[in-house]
């Protein structure tokens, strides 16, 4: 037997985001709570990385994850940190 006291989330909509700026001004206003985001900040266009897929050397793979092992970062860190030593 379903309860009556149940939300119907499969009919909920979502909130936008003109709603979710209001509702935290209106938090801020009342109760002097400063809303900060969580996350990491957006990054600046020129900083952004283009995913891109290519196929690479199975030594070259081997290299870059004993590398990456070495120093306590992932192996395309390594990879991307080789390419841009020769293009700089």
């Amino acid at each position: 037997m379903k309860k009556n006291t149940e939300f119907p989330f499969a009919h909920a909509r979502r909130i936008s985001p003109s709603e979710v700026i209001a509702a935290e001004q209106a938090i801020q206003e009342q109760f002097g709570i400063n809303y900060t985001r969580r996350g990491r900040p957006a990054k600046s266009e020129t900083e952004k990385y283009q995913s891109v897929s290519i196929r690479l050397h199975p030594q070259v793979i081997a290299w870059a994850k004993s590398e990456a092992e070495k120093q306590g970062v992932g192996y395309q860190t390594i990879i991307n940190e080789a390419l841009l030593k020769l293009v700089s």
